[in-house]
């Protein structure tokens, strides 16, 4: 087990850097924004546009590993990277940064290439916890928001790419000489065609489980992206100081995904994804409820009442928020390691990318309805309403056992009654 250990490690690692180079737009985009003249939805097409090519490539890259084996995908996967992400820092207009953001997302579909590539090295077993521990590389979200604005501040936005790209490099060089082969993944063996591949999506329980981790990951990634602006705007901190605070959120939602995957192997992918979607939803509750004022007409005159989040009472809910959407995230990707693991990259690149398009399209809408209301905490009402979209699906489909057309065995079958 000590290869396993050791290509967990290197890979876990090399999905860090990456997802901090994905996240980057978070906090560059902040001082883009202010050079630009960005309105909100601008701004949000800014910061998500390297979500969608992430989430895009996610399908492909996953079927590529099944064939070609982790190791290969993910050495020119980093490599190839390095490129646009330099060419980031000698963009001046908006189309420049979406176009290069375009290419440079691709850094987000290393999931889809690390999580079958490690769950290759573990009995079934352990591969919760192997998924899950490899899942934690989503704290490099956090990791970016302590690296970036310490290099905006010293050396000006255009530095955090360069150091990004060269990161990447290294990045390359170092999983090449940690990891292993893949085993049982033979490059010239004749592997299904892309219709056999995609067969699996008339399985009920892969859409499912895109709606979980549309959820889980789309409400993660958006929520990494759109955090420093909105303690910028929201509660008027410093750059530095809202990234800090954001990281309340992207920090637990990285670094507790390992302890949700070992919650799965122990209790269940369903029972963890069950009660971390209520403590979801109770989180988001809280954090919808915009600033407020009211005047109730007393007997004594007007008496004015603020309704609310302070700053120290909106950090703590908004890590709560982070503990949930790590667990469902480790629990989502234990169902599709006991549900097919005998085609596991096709369907993580499946659900990689329903993850991975809500991530895009979360900062947008964000954006857009902020434009339209003025209410910053509307981007947690919608997430609030799509919370209550999970529940109901997991209460039909699994807690009352309920059949849907074309499922496959949902529910142990019911005893015959006895003859009268």
């Amino acid at each position: 087990m000590g290869k396993a250990w050791r290509v967990l490690g290197v890979s876990t690692f090399a999905f860090v850097v990456c997802f901090a180079v994905w996240m980057m737009f978070g906090v560059i985009g902040i001082p883009i924004r202010r050079e630009l003249g960005l309105n909100a939805t601008e701004f949000g097409l800014l910061t998500a546009t390297p979500v969608l090519s992430g989430a895009a490539l996610r399908l492909p890259l996953g079927i590529w590993t099944d064939r070609f084996g982790g190791r290969i995908v993910m050495t020119v996967l980093l490599l190839a990277c390095a490129v646009p992400v330099w060419l980031v820092s000698y963009a001046s207009q908006l189309w420049q940064f979406l176009a290069i953001g375009l290419v440079l997302g691709a850094v987000g579909a290393s999931f889809a290439v690390g999580t079958p590539y490690v769950a290759r090295f573990f009995p079934a077993h352990k591969r919760g916890l192997a998924m899950g521990v490899f899942g934690a590389g989503t704290s490099g979200a956090a990791l970016n928001l302590f690296v970036a604005p310490w290099i905006v501040d010293h050396h000006g936005w255009q530095m955090v790419p360069r150091v990004y790209a060269i990161a990447l490099l290294a990045t390359a060089l170092l999983f090449r000489l940690l990891s292993a082969p893949d085993p049982g993944v033979d490059p010239a063996r004749k592997s299904p065609g892309l219709g056999a591949q995609l067969r699996v999506l008339r399985d009920p329980r892969v859409w499912k489980y895109c709606q979980y981790y549309s959820l889980t990951f789309g409400g993660f990634a958006a929520l990494s992206l759109w955090m420093p602006q909105y303690f910028v705007g929201e509660y008027g901190v410093a750059i530095a100081a809202a990234a800090a605070l954001a990281a309340a959120f992207s920090l637990p939602a990285g670094a507790l995904r390992a302890l949700g995957g070992a919650l799965s192997d122990r209790f269940g992918a369903h029972a963890t994804t069950w009660w971390v979607l209520w403590l979801a939803w109770i989180a988001l509750f809280l954090l919808s409820y915009p600033q407020t004022e009211l005047i109730v007409h007393t007997i004594r005159g007007p008496a004015p009442f603020h309704i609310g989040l302070n700053l120290w009472m909106f950090v703590p809910l908004l890590f709560a928020l982070g503990v949930a959407l790590a667990f469902g995230m480790a629990s989502t990707f234990k169902y599709l390691g006991d549900d097919f693991s005998d085609n596991l990259g096709v369907v993580t690149g499946i659900v990689g990318l329903a993850g991975g398009l809500a991530g895009f399209l979360l900062p947008i809408l964000w954006g857009a309805l902020l434009d339209l209301l003025g209410i910053r905490s509307s981007a947690f009402m919608l997430l609030y309403g799509i919370v209550w979209v999970s529940l109901i699906l997991i209460y039909l489909t699994e807690v009352r056992r309920v059949d849907y057309p074309g499922s496959h065995d949902l529910h142990a079958p019911q005893p015959e009654k006895a003859p009268n």
